[in-house]
């Protein structure tokens, strides 16, 4: 059986050849600098700086942390650039970077969880799932564990629990808010755009 891997549109490419070549920059550097100084923290520390709820996106703290990523940005990412355009899709990948890291950041202010250290693409990447979903929600996509075929609209509503769940939780040292932030706020975006007739879903 062959498997077809369309190339990757054009600023899914570009966002994941900076990804990359940040990972590489990174990896040679001290982990406490780098991040210290382009991870999202909390507000009042003395390393705060506002364009870190850009920048933390673009860091990755292993391997594996940006493989799956990236390969999510990819697999997601293509079909979405070239159906929303490549500046409509960019707005809506960094719309839903930068609102994660909001959201988990406010979700730390409530729940007394100050500082927090913020870094990955997983925000954004929630928030191409969540288009993915809502603009293809018959579409099927096959998990990895388990092995099984489930319609996007599903997988989207039960990933979406599961994160809150597990944020609500404090499970791991995963920004689980951060997730449902990317997923909230790409979905607020998604019906302005529909109604303001700018997509059809």
């Amino acid at each position: 059986m062959n498997l077809y891997f369309p190339s990757p549109s054009p600023v899914v490419k570009n966002l994941i050849i900076i990804n990359v070549l940040v990972y590489m920059a990174t990896a040679l550097l001290p982990i406490g600098g780098w991040i210290r100084e382009f991870g999202a923290l909390a507000l009042g520390t003395p390393w705060f700086h506002t364009y870190q709820f850009i920048t933390y996106m673009f860091l990755h703290a292993d391997l594996d942390h940006i493989f799956f990523n990236m390969f999510a940005l990819y697999m997601f990412g293509t079909t979405l650039e070239y159906e929303l355009g490549q500046k409509r899709f960019l707005i809506y990948y960094m719309v839903c970077g930068v609102g994660a890291a909001l959201i988990q950041y406010l979700t730390a202010v409530l729940l007394g969880e100050l500082p927090i250290l913020l870094i990955g693409a997983s925000g954004a990447v929630m928030g191409l799932l969540l288009a993915f979903g809502v603009m293809h929600p018959n579409s099927t996509i096959m998990l990895l564990i388990p092995p099984i075929p489930i319609k996007a609209k599903w997988f989207v509503i039960i990933y979406a629990a599961i994160e809150l769940f597990l944020g609500w939780r404090g499970a791991g040292h995963v920004a689980h808010f951060a997730h449902v932030g990317g997923m909230l706020w790409g979905l607020m975006l998604l019906l302005w755009w529909k109604r303001k007739g700018k997509i059809f879903f």
